[in-house]
C-alpha cells in the first residue's frame, strides 16, 4: 500500500507540475482567461493533493489500516473528478463539467476526514510500544 500511494503521490506531482507548465506558457494565448484561471486552480489543487497521496505513504506504514487507504483513495478520486473536470473544462468550455467538480471536493474533504482519524483507527500503531514507554 505504501509503495502505491507514494508511486501515485509522485506521479500527481509529475502530472501537476507539467499541468500548471502548460497552463502557464502554452493556454495563456489559447483560451479566455476566466477558464485559464480554472485550469489552474485543477493544477493547484492537483499539486496539493499529490503531497496529501504522499504523506498517505508515511501515514500506512505509522498508521496501517482501512482509514489511511480510504484516505489514499478519496484523495486518488478527488483527483481525478476535481483537477480532472477542471482540466476538462477549461479545455472544451463545456460547463457541464462544473457538475462534476464538487464530487471531487467531497472526495478531498472524506480523504482529509479519513487522514485525520487514521491513529485512533483500528490497527493503530505498528511502534505501541514505543507509546507506553
Amino acid at each position: 500500500m505504501e509503495r502505491g500511494f507514494f508511486a501515485a503521490g509522485a506521479l500527481s506531482a509529475l502530472f501537476g507540475v507539467a499541468a500548471g507548465a502548460f497552463g502557464a506558457h502554452g493556454l495563456r494565448a489559447i483560451v479566455a482567461p476566466d477558464l485559464l484561471v480554472v485550469f489552474e486552480t485543477g493544477a493547484r489543487y492537483q499539486m496539493y493533493h499529490a503531497f496529501a497521496l504522499l504523506a498517505v505513504a508515511g501515514a500506512a506504514t505509522r498508521w496501517p489500516g482501512p482509514r489511511v487507504r480510504a484516505a489514499g483513495w478519496l484523495f486518488v478520486a478527488g483527483t481525478l473528478l476535481f483537477s480532472g473536470s477542471l482540466y476538462l473544462l477549461a479545455l472544451t468550455g463545456a460547463r457541464g463539467l462544473g457538475a462534476v467538480t464538487p464530487f471531487g471536493g467531497l472526495a478531498f474533504i472524506a480523504g482529509w476526514a479519513c487522514l485525520a482519524s487514521a491513529p485512533w483507527g483500528r490497527g493503530r500503531t505498528r511502534f505501541s510500544h514505543e507509546e507506553t514507554t
